[in-house]
C-alpha cells in the first residue's frame, strides 16, 4: 500500500501479523454492563465512527494482547504495523471512600444487590445506588477516563486504545466484578464489606423489633390426628385429584462459570490458568446437553461449546509460571 507524504508517494511497511497470545474478541456487550462499557467508549471519549470501526477490527483480529488490570489501571500491548507493538495506558477515577460506604450501605439494604453479586450477575439498578451515593459506577464525562498509546496518531480514541476498550468490554461480559476493580475495589473487598454490611442492618433490624416472643407451650394443646379412609391397593399409585399442569422453561445462561468463578481458585492452586477457565466448556456442554434431552431437541455437535481442555492442558494450565502476572480477559 502507497501513501502519500511532503516528499511524495511512499510503501507502507507490511502490517505484522497477530500475536498467538493474542485477545481475539467475539462480540463485547452481551451483558448490560458490557454494553454501558462500550458506550463509553462511544459517547464518553467521543471518538470519530471510523476509528471506532477500525479498533474493533483489531479487537476482533485479537491484536490486542498482554492486558492487565490492577487497582482501576489497565495495561496493554496492541501489535500494529510497526515492528514493536504499541503500548496502551488506561485509567478510571477512583471512587472516594465516602461514596463507597454509602453505595454499600445502600446494596445492603436490599436483598437483591446481595443475592445477584453472589451468582455472578450485576444488579440493573446498582448505578441508580452509586448516583445516590453521589458518584457513578460508570464514565460519565471525559475526565473520567484517561487513555493513552504510545502510537503516533493524535486521535482521540486511536484505534489502538479503541481495540483495547472492545476487548475490555467483553472481559467485562464474563466477569462484573471487574467493574468494581476498575473503580477501586476488588471482589474481595466488595463482597466483605457487603456481608458486613447485611449483618449490621440485620441487627439494627432485629433491636427494632424488641425482644422475639417467647414459644407457645404446645404440650398444653391438644394435637390433632388425622384418621385414614380406607385404601385399596390397586389404587395405592393413583392420585386423588387430577395433577396441576407444570410449564418448564430452559433458557440459555446469559454468562457461563459465574458460580464457578464465584467459588474461586483452592489455596493450593498455583497454576496460571484459573479453574473456573479450565472448567466452564465442561460445564457449558452438561448445561446444553441437558437443555436438549429436557426438551427434547436434536444434538448437534456444531452448536456445542469448544471441546473441553485436554489432560495435558490441564497440566500445563496448574503448573505456575515464574512471575506470570495478573491478567484478566485472557
Amino acid at each position: 500500500m502507497s501513501r502519500w507524504s511532503d516528499f511524495g508517494w511512499y510503501r507502507t511497511p507490511p502490517k505484522k501479523p497477530p500475536p498467538a497470545r493474542g485477545i481475539r474478541m467475539k462480540k463485547a456487550g452481551t451483558t448490560w454492563w458490557g454494553q454501558r462499557w462500550i458506550e463509553a467508549l462511544e459517547d464518553v471519549l467521543s471518538g470519530d465512527s471510523g476509528r471506532l470501526a477500525r479498533g474493533r477490527t483489531y479487537a476482533r483480529a485479537g491484536r490486542t494482547h498482554d492486558l492487565v488490570v490492577k487497582g482501576g489501571k489497565i495495561a496493554a500491548k496492541v501489535t500494529g504495523s510497526r515492528p514493536t507493538p504499541y503500548t496502551i495506558k488506561i485509567e478510571l477515577t477512583q471512587l472516594s471512600e465516602a461514596v463507597w460506604k454509602k453505595a454499600i450501605t445502600g446494596m445492603a439494604a436490599k436483598a437483591q444487590f446481595s443475592a445477584e453479586p453472589l451468582a455472578g450477575q450485576m444488579p440493573k439498578e446498582i448505578d441508580e445506588v452509586f448516583q445516590a451515593a453521589g458518584a457513578s459506577l460508570f464514565p460519565k464525562q471525559r475526565a473520567d477516563l484517561q487513555a493513552s498509546c504510545s502510537c503516533p496518531d493524535w486521535g482521540d480514541p486511536c484505534k489502538h486504545v479503541a481495540a483495547t476498550h472492545y476487548v475490555l468490554g467483553e472481559a467485562l461480559d464474563r466477569d462484573p466484578f471487574l467493574l468494581f476493580e476498575l473503580r477501586g475495589k476488588t471482589k474481595e473487598r466488595v463482597l466483605e464489606a457487603l456481608r458486613a454490611a447485611r449483618g449490621s442492618t440485620a441487627e439494627t433490624t432485629s433491636k427494632r423489633r424488641g425482644p422475639a416472643k417467647p414459644a407457645r407451650d404446645v404440650e398444653s394443646h391438644e394435637v390433632p390426628t388425622v384418621k385414614l379412609g380406607k385404601l385399596k391397593p390397586a389404587d395405592y399409585d393413583q392420585p386423588r385429584d387430577a395433577l396441576p399442569a407444570l410449564h418448564f422453561m430452559f433458557d440459555e445462561a446469559v454468562t457461563h462459570g459465574s458460580v464457578l468463578r464465584q467459588l474461586g481458585a483452592p489455596a493450593a492452586w498455583e497454576g496460571a490458568t484459573s479453574p473456573a477457565d479450565i472448567l466452564a466448556p465442561l460445564v457449558r456442554a452438561a448445561a446444553e446437553t441437558a437443555r436438549r434431552i429436557a426438551m427434547a431437541e436434536p444434538g448437534d455437535a456444531s452448536d456445542l461449546p469448544a471441546s473441553p481442555p485436554t489432560k495435558d492442558e490441564v497440566t500445563r494450565a496448574r503448573t505456575p509460571r515464574k512471575g506470570a502476572a495478573k491478567r484478566r480477559g485472557t
